[in-house]
């Protein structure tokens, strides 16, 4: 009778194990992570960053794609109009989410077709410049720039990006004439002004953060509140008296509008879990990121606040989609 007994709760042993897992895994055989850009910026950075935690925190492989183009539009697009199963992630930021809308004529309303599921990083920009130009300091690029009108131009990864609108809000605050260069993402704008195809840009001090030491670019100037940890010795515009340029460049995960709570919930957890790996959080500080997990409700609030700032930062600035 007690081997009976014994047999019987065997079997009943391996009958739970199998139930608990089917309960835990996501329902999804492939998870799609769009970074909307190319390879080599904030995003898709970020994207590389979180994707081996998610596929622990899942139970289920986890893969980046790339669509880049259109300003980040066409992966916001895709991920948008995806089915509302939670197996389609973007990893956005403000560009795509926020500040298109206002450039752009979209197919869709980013803030309304989109489900906030967690932001991931809130990082500064570095206005910086190729070590030809002969510029030390932002009041010297700016005396540089009035007395050859004409003759310097700005990269950035897209018209709208915050590194465009806050070039077009130094044009604007100083009366500068200053040509601006789109790329189709932050990669490549910043590979070509380190080749001195482009001397000047802003970036995040995420993607710029490893090319500091290559000798061929100079940081002039971050746009955050304070200087951030991994950049101490540069001085925040506000510092230097451009108390308008004070504004962090914001990423997080979206999933389609319809996607189940439940869904956007485990991810969330997910996405938080793997933000707190030693790490991962780690990697975030030296970027200059501020600390930025919680709910999607929070998430969400938050990007009500900032549509209408950077509305009007686009009216203010007059900027245009090139």
């Amino acid at each position: 009778m007690k081997k009976q007994l014994f047999l019987g709760m065997a079997i009943c042993c391996t009958l739970v194990i199998p139930l608990a897992n089917a309960q835990s895994a996501y329902p999804c055989s492939v998870v799609k992570l769009v970074s909307p850009y190319p390879p080599g910026g904030t995003t898709d950075i970020l994207a590389r960053m979180l994707a081996p935690g998610m596929v622990k925190q899942l139970a289920t492989n986890v893969i980046v794609e790339n669509k880049g183009g259109a300003s980040s539009n066409i992966g916001t697009e895709f991920v948008a109009n995806s089915a509302s199963d939670g197996c389609t992630l973007l990893l956005g930021n403000n560009t795509g989410v926020v500040i298109n809308q206002n450039l752009y004529k979209l197919k869709i309303n980013p803030s309304k077709d989109l489900a906030a599921v967690a932001e991931v990083a809130s990082v500064p920009l570095v206005l910086y410049v190729n070590t030809a130009v002969p510029a030390n300091t932002v009041n010297e690029l700016v005396e540089l720039i009035k007395n050859n009108p004409g003759k310097y131009s700005y990269a950035s990864g897209g018209s709208g990006s915050p590194q465009h609108l806050m070039a077009e809000m130094l044009k604007v605050e100083k009366q500068l004439d200053l040509t601006h260069i789109p790329y189709r993402g932050q990669g490549p704008a910043m590979a070509d002004v380190l080749a001195g195809q482009v001397p000047i840009a802003f970036e995040t001090t995420t993607a710029i953060a490893a090319q500091m030491a290559s000798g061929r670019i100079r940081a002039l100037a971050t746009t955050g509140n304070v200087r951030p940890k991994n950049f101490p010795n540069i001085p925040t515009m506000k510092e230097l008296g451009y108390s308008s340029f004070v504004i962090e460049n914001w990423y997080g995960i979206f999933v389609a509008a319809k996607t189940p709570s439940v869904l956007i919930a485990r991810l969330n957890k997910a996405v938080n879990a793997v933000m707190k790996d030693p790490e991962v959080a780690n990697s975030l500080t030296k970027m200059g990121s501020s600390d930025v997990s919680g709910s999607p409700e929070q998430f969400s609030q938050f990007i009500n606040k900032e549509i209408p700032y950077w509305e009007s930062l686009v009216k203010r600035t007059g900027a245009t989609v090139d």
